[in-house]
C-alpha cells in the first residue's frame, strides 16, 4: 500500500504546481465574479469546499453543515485560497485555530465566528434563504450592486481616506445613469423602481 501511494504522490507531485495553479484560478474566478456570489452550504464543507466558500461574498448554512480546514490532518498545507481569504472573513486567531487543528466546526460555531451570515434549519431552508437574498439583491440597480462589490474589493487594499477618494471617483462616473434617474423617479412617484442596468 505504502509503495503504491508513494508512486501516486510522485506522479501527482510531478505537476503539482501546475495543478494547484489551475485549482487556484478556478476558485479565484468565483471571487473575481463582478456580481455578488451567495453560497448555501449543507452537509460537509471540507478543504476545497472551504476554499470555494471563502471566495463567495455571502455564506449561508443549514444547521447540519460542518466546516473543516482539514489539510493539516492529511499532512499538507491548504493551497487553493483558504489561508489567503479566510483571515478577511473570520480574523487571524480563528483562522489559526481552524487551520492548525483541522477540527470540524458546526454551523452554529461558524455563525459565531463570522464564517457564515446565517444558519437555517435544513437544506431546503438554506436554499430558499439564498434564493430570497439573491432576489432582494437583484431588485436593486445592477450598476450599483456591481459597483458596490468593486468598491468593497478595491478598498480592502486601501486606507479609509484612499477608499473615500476611490468611491468618490467611482460614483462621479455614474451620476448620469438611467438607473439613478429611475430610482429618483420611483421614489417621487411612490412605486418600485424598474432598473435596466444603464
Amino acid at each position: 500500500f505504502r509503495r503504491g501511494f508513494r508512486n501516486l504522490i510522485d506522479v501527482w507531485g510531478a505537476d503539482h504546481g501546475g495543478y494547484v495553479k489551475r485549482m487556484q484560478a478556478a476558485i479565484s474566478a468565483v471571487a473575481d465574479c463582478p456580481k455578488p456570489v451567495i453560497t448555501a452550504v449543507h452537509g460537509y464543507c471540507i478543504g476545497g469546499g472551504v476554499d470555494l466558500i471563502t471566495a463567495c461574498d455571502i455564506r449561508l448554512a443549514a444547521a447540519d453543515a460542518l466546516f473543516s480546514v482539514r489539510e493539516t490532518r492529511i499532512a499538507i498545507v491548504a493551497d487553493v485560497g483558504t489561508l489567503q481569504r479566510l483571515p478577511g472573513i473570520v480574523g487571524r486567531g480563528h483562522v489559526a485555530e481552524l487551520a492548525f487543528t483541522g477540527k470540524d466546526v458546526t454551523a452554529a460555531r461558524a455563525r459565531e465566528i463570522g464564517l457564515v451570515n446565517e444558519v437555517l434549519p435544513d437544506a431546503a431552508g438554506v436554499l430558499a434563504a439564498a434564493r430570497a437574498m439573491a432576489a432582494e439583491i437583484a431588485a436593486n440597480s445592477p450598476l450599483a450592486v456591481q459597483g458596490t462589490k468593486a468598491v468593497l474589493r478595491a478598498c480592502e487594499r486601501r486606507s479609509v481616506a484612499e477608499g473615500l477618494d476611490y468611491v468618490a471617483v467611482w460614483n462621479s462616473a455614474f451620476l448620469r445613469s438611467n438607473d439613478l434617474m429611475e430610482a429618483m423617479g420611483a421614489f417621487l412617484e411612490k412605486r418600485p423602481p424598474r432598473f435596466t442596468g444603464k
